[in-house]
Parts: C-alpha cells; structure tokens; sequence
C-alpha cells in the first residue's frame, strides 16, 4: 500500500485536500483565476438579467455557470433558463457553511486571469 494509513484515515474523516478553499467559498465553489463574470446576490435578485451575460456566455461557449442556493429559485430562474438555452451547464452550491456575497458566477474551465469580473451598479 503506497500511502500512510493515517493519511487514509484523516481523507476519510475530513474527505480531500482543496486547494485554495477559502478562495472557493468565495466563488461558489471555483477558482477566482477561472471567474469570467460575478455578480453579487442583489444584482441577481434583480427583476431582469444581466444582459452583457448572454455575450459573455457567447464568447465562452464551455463556460459554466455556478448560482447560490441560498437565493429563492424565483431569483435563480431566469438564469437557469438562460444557461439551458445557451447549453451550458449550470450548478446550483447550497454550501451553509460558507456565506459569500456572490450570487452567480460565469467560470471557464480554464484559468483566464480576467482582471475585471464584477458589475458597478451604474452598469447593471
């Protein structure tokens, strides 16, 4: 057997090592280095969508889209709708240990590095 039984043992309590996971609680669950676009819960909660997202998400086509579980689905719909019409997939993180602000975020697979990923309130 290649690994410790106490490393094997503390996996099995504690499950595996994530890299980065404060970063991960913050962006629902992803890397800041892959967020091509965040909005907070309060822009999502608003009536309408983002309109810029439907471009983003054109110029992405493999991107993925994360929304918090902790806003009503009533908020969470028109996104959800969006990312099945679009073809992308879409992960609803109900994570109650971590509380983030962020209320949807539009990932690459890959790291980008994008510097500028949240929303002013003038632009929504």
């Amino acid at each position: 057997m290649g690994e410790n039984i106490e490393d094997y043992i503390d996996r099995g309590i504690h499950g595996l090592k994530e890299t980065k996971a404060g970063e991960r609680k913050v962006y629902l669950t992803t890397l800041r280095e892959r967020v091509i676009l965040a909005l907070t819960d309060a822009q999502v909660m608003k009536p309408v969508i983002y309109e810029p997202i439907r471009k983003l998400i054109k110029e992405y086509p493999d991107s993925l889209l994360f929304l918090d579980g902790e806003l009503s689905y009533s908020h969470l719909s028109k996104y959800i709708k969006l990312a099945n019409k679009s073809n992308i997939q879409f992960t609803i993180v109900d994570d109650l240990k971590s509380n983030t602000e962020i209320g949807l975020v539009l990932a690459s697979p890959m790291a980008i590095d994008k510097e500028d990923i949240f929303v002013s309130k003038k632009e929504f």
